[in-house]
């Protein structure tokens, strides 16, 4: 039972551009170990960062309109298989700059090799479907470019381990859309658990929803501005076109997608609500145990005696990816010897009323995914030369973790990880290491 001070601070918004705030979670271990001076300067070395977006969708249009506001930021070009998206975005980019009385060369591409080609970019916003994480990214990076790139970091295990070697030798900044790392609220959650004032934390409930299912939806006839042979690159080409896959939008009068783009909930091409929510949710529990880096050494499947998708810890730590409360927020419950905390996206809730943040700043004007802490992170750094919030190592050990979530889901089988060696080991490992990539259509390589 909670007492009136723990229910009058029930599920407050502790959302604050806290400089001081944000520092302080920001070394933290897992963090800092990734500091570096080495990194290679900006491209233009101008004041202002040039920066393009490949992937111009409902997601990437809402990471243009928000680095647009960014006045150190320059959006010079765009890339999408579909043409009235690369339409709007001009035109979005264009209305901006001349609201703001200031230049706009705006010019978009249909295929991403022309855009990285270019000497004046400095950095790639990458917002395209999973499938074309890796290849977008490694190639970007190779051309010299820093990255932004949408979560979840990779479709496979093996193009995140080399999409981690891609940044690494290029001596690029790379960093991760998981924006939760840098909301206070959950900045503070992570902090509690990782100084040891919960205790020691033996449960963790991260609830995320289903795994992803096969592809269902009818074929339907391609617009004709589409590249569906393009917006496919390396999958399979029995993969037929459904609008739900890539909602469709109108110039005249203009109207957006009404919906988020289908193919992340199917297994061909996507991986489900665990890696769409995986990638915040099992994110931040990963981040809390100082597991960054490293990993769970079981995942058992829903319905392999669980209901939820389980995750072990060589610690004996237990992850499930189970619903506690009403209405099944999509969040995290940490279960400690001291008390519990749970956390979700303008939502804190905690076992004592010593467990709550202390500075409210209310940004509930503005919607979760357009705040800007996480996005002005990556500038700074695109600047300073120091890691993000989010580098290439944190978002690849976040995602390997979901997708071996699906692995033993699709195989119905609980299996045994090594962290390290990122493979699996013991039963059904053979067919379970195999699921660890798959074979591009020509001419794609990895």
């Amino acid at each position: 039972m909670q007492n009136k001070d723990q229910k009058s601070l029930s599920r407050r918004k502790f959302l604050s551009a806290s400089a001081a705030g944000f520092a302080g979670v920001t070394l933290l271990p897992s963090i800092s170990t990734f500091a570096s001076t080495s990194l290679h300067t900006p491209a233009s070395q101008n004041i202002e960062i040039k920066m393009a977006v490949i992937g111009l969708g409902r997601r990437g249009m809402t990471l243009t309109r928000t680095f647009l506001q960014d006045d150190r930021v320059k959006i010079v070009a765009g890339c999408d298989v579909y043409g009235r998206k690369r339409t709007r975005f001009e035109n979005v980019v264009q209305s901006f700059y001349a609201g703001k009385r200031k230049n706009s060369e705006v010019k978009t591409y249909e295929r991403f090799e022309e855009l990285i080609n270019r000497k004046d970019i400095d950095a790639v916003v990458i917002a395209t479907p999973d499938h074309w994480h890796a290849i977008h990214g490694i190639a970007t990076l190779d051309a010299g470019k820093d990255v932004y790139m949408e979560k979840p970091m990779t479709f496979t295990v093996r193009e995140g381990q080399e999409l981690v070697k891609a940044v690494r030798r290029n001596g690029r900044i790379m960093a991760v859309g998981s924006q939760q790392r840098s909301d206070p609220n959950f900045q503070h959650a992570v902090r509690l658990v990782q100084t040891g004032q919960l205790g020691k934390i033996h449960k963790i409930n991260a609830y995320v929803g289903d795994p992803p299912k096969p592809y269902n939806l009818p074929q339907e006839n391609l617009p004709e501005d589409l590249n569906w042979d393009l917006w496919l690159g390396p999958l399979p080409k029995s993969i037929h076109f459904n609008h739900e896959l890539n909602p469709p939008i109108s110039l005249q009068p203009a109207k957006d997608e009404e919906f988020w783009a289908g193919w992340r909930w199917y297994k061909e091409m996507g991986g489900g609500f665990t890696t769409d929510w995986g990638a915040h949710m099992f994110d931040i529990a990963q981040w809390a145990m100082g597991k960054d880096q490293n990993g769970p050494v079981e995942v058992a499947p829903i319905g392999d005696g669980s209901q939820y998708m389980t995750f072990k810890y060589a610690n004996g730590t237990v992850l499930t990816s189970e619903p506690y409360g009403e209405g099944k927020p999509k969040g995290v419950k940490f279960w400690g010897e001291n008390g519990w905390i749970e956390v979700a996206r303008e939502y804190y809730e905690a076992s004592d009323k010593s467990f709550y943040p202390t500075v409210s700043n209310d940004q509930s004007g503005v919607r979760y995914e357009e705040q800007g802490l996480h996005y002005r992170n990556f500038v700074d750094s695109v600047f300073s030369r120091l890691e993000p919030a989010v580098p290439v190592e944190v978002g690849h050990s976040s995602c390997v973790m979901c997708t071996i979530g699906n692995i033993a889901c699709d195989l119905k089988s609980t299996l045994k990880w090594d962290p390290v060696k990122e493979k699996f080991y013991g039963p059904k490992s053979k067919k379970a290491n195999k699921k660890l990539h798959y074979s591009y259509r020509t001419p794609w390589k990895l």
